[in-house]
């Protein structure tokens, strides 16, 4: 049944009405320090800038070494999509208990100019991060986001993976943003084309994702954010790599009106 869900999703997508222009949007992108994965964070977040501006957007980056909490806040306010690349720290994880201040939220320099990094978790997202209304957060190549474990560390279960969805979800969902995409390992490119060039939900545009696998899907309403609604798409059982969460069922019309 979720893999007929997940075609009747789809379904459509092709044929699209008149889409409103959205220039002027505010992107703000993000790459934290990532050890040897930085430049090639940073090389793919500026393909998104460029993609980006070719739509009318206005965009602003921020990349390690100077991705600084007090220049990412600044920046980030107001922002109608928000990419961030670079480290995750979720929940659950072998590192004990939560900790609202270091786990589900970004991990940045430590210093200008530093290449070392510091947790910023749910806390300081809730708190210091006001999006515009109805915004977007697109989470690229973190662990934990989509329900995945760092690399080398095993598979999670099914349980913790939703779990970790629904935790890094939730502080997000608490600044304005209507919907949180993480992508672990391919380019979040096809989010910003559905949302500038259509007028799909949200769940089109998860879908629309050319990596989409269909087979292992499965959705859940949200614990940490009651009435939102989350679809995890693993590439292979126990392989959570890409997931959304929020209200689902928004569109990229609402988005950009």
């Amino acid at each position: 049944m979720a893999a007929i869900a997940a075609v009747l999703a789809i379904g459509g997508l092709a044929a699209q009405p008149h889409v409103a222009a959205a220039a002027g949007k505010k992107v703000v992108i993000v790459v934290g320090p990532a050890g040897s994965s930085t430049a090639d964070y940073i090389y793919n977040a500026k393909k998104l800038a460029y993609q980006a501006r070719s739509y009318g957007a206005t965009v602003y980056e921020v990349y390690s070494p100077h991705a600084t909490w007090a220049r990412v806040k600044s920046i980030a306010q107001g922002a109608n999509v928000f990419i961030y690349l670079g480290h995750g720290n979720g929940s659950p994880s072998p590192y004990g208990p939560f900790n609202k201040y270091t786990r589900d939220g970004l991990g940045l320099n430590s210093c200008d100019g530093c290449t070392s990094h510091t947790y910023y978790g749910e806390y300081y997202v809730d708190q210091y991060l006001n999006f515009a209304p109805d915004s977007v957060v697109i989470l690229n190549r973190l662990c934990y986001a989509s329900g995945n474990s760092e690399w080398g560390t095993g598979y999670p279960t099914k349980s913790v993976a939703i779990q970790r969805v629904d935790n890094y979800g939730a502080g997000f969902l608490r600044t304005g943003a209507r919907a949180v995409f993480a992508e672990g390992i391919h380019s979040v490119s096809f989010v910003l084309y559905g949302l500038f060039k259509t007028n799909r939900t949200m769940t089109q545009i998860f879908w629309s994702d050319p990596y989409h696998v269909i087979g292992y899907n499965f959705g859940f309403g949200s614990v940490r954010t009651p009435g939102m609604k989350a679809i995890v798409d693993p590439e292979a059982p126990s392989h959570y790599y890409k997931s959304l969460i929020g209200d689902i069922g928004m569109t990229a019309y609402t988005w950009r009106t």
